[in-house]
This record gives structure tokens, sequence and C-alpha cells, in this order.
């Protein structure tokens, strides 16, 4: 399992109650329902993926995030809402978080960090816009509409009254390094964050 999947699991409760957002092809529904009893469902709009799930036996609704919302779910149903590499995709991620802290009592968010190294220099450098491991896209047919560094994720949670409970940083091939733990903004490329309001 990817490291920013085995760190997301840790944060996971046996039995705990889960929406995954973008869930992908299931894969970490699937283990949290094997390794955790965990119950949920995943949300994703890819139809392969949406395959791959129900043959993974994870329960899945093709559902749109920015055309559909939320609305079908009813506020605290989940112990936990997961997004992972997917915030970066929405047109409105401060929604999506409010959203997410109304349908659970701990939301766990995942996104690349444009901040890295590698991407300055490579704007610095080339004046073109970067690529990397993390987004590995042109400009014109990237998913990724909504880039933003940790700086800018941690402010966003200031501003909304958020908690940060933990943080997490990995590189661009998912591992824990320490390079990326002391200069997380510089050097970490993905970022994981687990955060619930500051009443809770």
């Amino acid at each position: 399992m990817r490291a920013d999947l085995e760190i997301i699991q840790q944060w996971v409760e046996p039995g705990h109650h889960v929406l995954d957002l973008g869930c992908g092809d299931g894969t970490l529904l699937h283990y949290l329902q094997q390794e955790r009893n965990a119950t949920g469902f995943g949300l994703e709009i890819n139809p392969d993926h949406i395959t791959t799930c129900m043959g993974k036996g994870v329960s899945v609704i093709e559902q749109n995030l920015d055309t559909q919302g939320l609305d079908n779910f009813g506020d605290g149903m989940f112990d936990i809402v997961l997004m992972t590499q997917a915030l970066q995709a929405v047109r409105r991620p401060d929604k999506v978080i409010d959203e997410m802290l109304r349908l659970g009592r701990e939301g766990i968010v995942t996104f690349p960090n444009f901040a890295h190294w590698r991407l300055r220099w490579g704007l610095a450098l080339s004046g073109r816009m970067p690529e990397s491991d993390a987004l590995p896209y042109k400009w014109y047919n990237t998913p990724n509409i909504r880039l933003c560094t940790f700086k800018d994720f941690e402010a966003l949670c200031r501003q909304k009254g958020i908690k940060i409970k933990s943080r997490r940083v990995v590189d661009g091939q998912h591992q824990n390094s320490w390079l990326a733990r002391a200069w997380p903004n510089l050097l970490g490329e993905i970022a994981i964050y687990r955060i619930t309001r500051e009443n809770t």
C-alpha cells in the first residue's frame, strides 16, 4: 500500500463508518473493510474505477461532487470522510471541506503541494507550468484545477475554524522521508491532513 494510504488507515478506528470522496479503484476502502472492519461508501465518477470497486465488494455510488454535491447524505452520518488526491480536482475545495465536516466528525484530506522545490525551480527556470511525479499533467489537460500549498490549506483551515489534528507529508514516490518532514512546504510533495471542527 502507498505510504500516504498506510498513514490514513492508521487514523481509522475499527468499525468506523467511512465515506471516501473520489475513491478511485476502491483500494483504501477495501483495505479498511478487511483490516479495520469499517463500513461505508465510496463516491466516484470514473466508470472503470466503479467497476473495479464493485469487483472488490466496495459499495460505490456514481456521483459528481461539482454538479451533485453531497445533499443526499445527512449530518453526522459518518465517523470519517476521506478525500485522497481529489481536493485539487473540484471547483470549490472550500465548500467540499465544509461538507466533509458536516457529514463526519473528522476528515482526512490529501493533495499535491504546489510549493515543492522542483515546481518552484521548474517555473523559475523555464517560465512554463511545471510538472512532477505528483502533478504529471500539461497545463491544458490537467484535472487539477485548484492547486495549493500546505500553507494555503492551513490558512483556509484557520479561516474556517477547522482544527488540524495531524499532518504528515510524503515525497513523490509516496515515501515518508525525513527531509519532507523537516521542510514540508519546500520538500513535501503530498500532504496528508486529519481535520475536525474546533469544538469537537
